[in-house]
């Protein structure tokens, strides 16, 4: 039998039972539409929060000093820690996981005014690699540089908020603004970003100075002692020395400030990546959780499709008898049903790949909930449901279409439909 033949004699038979075929291939074609969405679901969430997460600082550890719990050296417990403006010179030779180690200053009470509008803002001040770690884009003009920092100058760069408040519909970029009545020079302004979080207020509000320049002009306020930092900023040389880059960082600042190093009171870390870790965690076990609901569908739909396969050969058993008769092998009616269950499920399979694809093409185009972003199926996925789908065709065809080839001739022939 030629293919043509065989194309055109399967889709009589399943045109012959129209309801019993929509069925199966909606079982199958619903499988296929369920793995790929959920994953791709799965998929949008964890990219989604990945880029969230990047608003804040890309695999950055906030290091706060606390207050000890543990007696060390000597030491009583309850002893506040704090951080000095020197820690993070001392630091740097003594964590080989740990890329860089960031002094940070923040005053909240600063008076802020330029020639056309004041405001009461937050002023921060670190080094110069502070705008890559923190993910600070720029609009316009420039951040503050080494040399910036080497000699105090005294130069701003405003977040986008603060900006549109200070100079409304003007550029900023080399005008003045007074901090505390200090002149400072504008020399850069912040592109607008989305930030869900934050640990001392949202970045677009901000005044960011050099570090050097906020020591002299605005340093901290009683009760906190001289010299002392809000918080350290540290980043690990990769993501997989996250780990050890947190561990060598507990340690080197138990021997700076003499508290024991699992004294988890004395210095609090915020890791995103080990948060990124988390929910990366809670996103695979999802992908596993609905890739199995898409399994348990794909099952269903072949078993549908053996159903419908079995009762072909009930049905045909004449037509088999006959062909047999004549001279057909079994081999070629294994051929033939087992063709026949191919067809269904690889186009069920393939209008339900479709649907999917174009689902998540549509979704792709509505504005985007936060934390989400879109339906991104991969080809890891699209992979792993074509391979599923073939496994499900080749077991459901199995049966049935060994069964049509052992049919006897002799009793296919005296077979009534209905007996």
């Amino acid at each position: 039998m030629v293919f043509k033949d065989l194309l055109s004699d399967t889709l009589r038979t399943l045109w012959a039972h129209k309801l019993r075929t929509f069925l199966t291939m909606f079982g199958i074609a619903w499988g296929m539409i369920s793995i790929i969405l959920m994953v791709a679901a799965c998929q949008g969430l964890e990219v989604g929060q990945e880029e969230d997460a990047a608003t804040l600082g890309k695999d950055i550890m906030i290091v706060f000093p606390g207050r000890t719990s543990l007696q060390a050296g000597g030491m009583r417990a309850g002893r506040p820690v704090h951080w000095r403006d020197t820690d993070y010179l001392a630091l740097q030779g003594q964590l080989p996981a740990c890329q860089d180690v960031l002094p940070e200053l923040t005053r909240s009470d600063v008076r802020v005014e330029s020639a056309y509008n004041s405001a009461t803002a937050e002023v921060a001040a670190s080094l110069p690699p502070f705008a890559e770690i923190r993910s600070i884009s720029i609009a316009a003009g420039r951040f503050y540089n080494w040399t910036d920092q080497a000699q105090a100058v005294r130069v701003a760069f405003l977040g986008s908020q603060i900006n549109s408040q200070l100079f409304p519909g003007r550029s900023a970029v080399g005008r003045r603004v007074d901090l505390n009545g200090i002149p400072y020079r504008v020399i850069g302004v912040m592109r607008y970003k989305d930030q869900d979080s934050s640990y001392d207020g949202m970045d677009v509000t901000k005044v960011y100075v050099p570090f050097s320049s906020m020591q002299r002009d605005f340093p901290r306020k009683p009760p906190n002692e001289p010299r002392t930092l809000n918080d350290l900023l540290v980043t690990p040389r990769s993501y997989a020395l996250d780990n050890a880059c947190r561990s060598e960082l507990r340690a080197a600042l138990a021997r700076l400030h003499h508290f024991d190093p699992r004294d988890r009171e004395a210095v609090s870390i915020w890791d995103t990546v080990e948060d990124a870790k988390d929910f990366r965690r809670m996103t695979d076990g999802m992908k596993i959780f609905l890739g199995a609901v898409g399994l348990v569908s794909l099952g269903l739909g072949g078993i549908g499709v053996m159903n419908i396969m079995l009762v072909a050969v009930r049905e045909r058993t004449r037509e088999i008898g006959v062909r047999k008769a004549v001279g057909a092998t079994s081999r070629s009616i294994l051929q033939q049903f087992f063709v026949e269950t191919l067809i269904v499920v690889f186009l069920s399979g393939g209008l339900g790949m479709g649907t999917a694809l174009g689902i998540c093409w549509l979704v792709d185009l509505l504005p985007k909930a936060p934390f989400f972003a879109g339906l991104l199926p991969s080809w890891q996925s699209a992979a792993f449901s074509f391979g599923l789908l073939g496994t499900v065709a080749i077991l459901s065809a199995l049966y049935p279409s060994r069964r049509a080839a052992a049919v006897e001739p002799i009793v296919a022939l005296r077979y009534e439909a209905g007996g």
